[in-house]
């Protein structure tokens, strides 16, 4: 893919990014060490099986929006960071804030 995002026509030095890129694909992404994802490996890495993507959003949400860092979101918290709630994954972008909630 990596061909796709840069061409070096000039034969120059590749950016930075691009050898992040490449260490990051030979490191960790292709597996099996045979220059190629296949199902297994892109599986992996688009669901990795040790990373809750609820719980990392739900951290995030609490750590922007914390503002006296107690692990608690206030009514006013939640209202002052309103955008971040409803751009956010973890309220299904805005639209489970718009139900009645006994919590709330």
């Amino acid at each position: 893919f990596l061909a796709d995002m840069f061409a070096n026509e000039e034969g120059g030095p590749e950016p930075d990014w691009v050898i992040t890129e490449r260490e990051q694909f030979s490191d960790f992404r292709d597996l099996n060490k045979d220059g190629k994802m296949d199902k297994d490996e892109i599986q992996h890495w688009i669901l990795p099986q040790d990373y809750d993507h609820a719980l990392a959003e739900a951290r995030h949400l609490v750590y922007e929006s914390d503002v006296d860092k107690d692990q608690k979101l206030t009514k006013e918290e939640v209202l002052d960071n309103w955008n971040m709630f409803v751009g956010s994954q973890a309220t299904n972008y805005g639209e489970d804030l718009t139900r009645n909630h006994d919590e709330l």
